[in-house]
């Protein structure tokens, strides 16, 4: 027989992290957006996106 569980408390913040409120914050911790990807020789010498 299915006996359904109930949770009593909520999730931690270990299980369940919250999003910063504020860019100024997270620019703090994390610092600026970085690219996904390393650009290559000719777009750092020549600035191509």
């Amino acid at each position: 027989m299915y006996t359904p569980s109930y949770r009593t408390s909520s999730p931690d913040r270990w299980t369940l992290p919250r999003p910063y409120s504020d860019a100024s914050q997270r620019f703090m911790k994390f610092g600026a957006v970085q690219p996904m990807h390393e650009p290559t020789l000719w777009q750092r010498l020549f600035r191509v996106n």
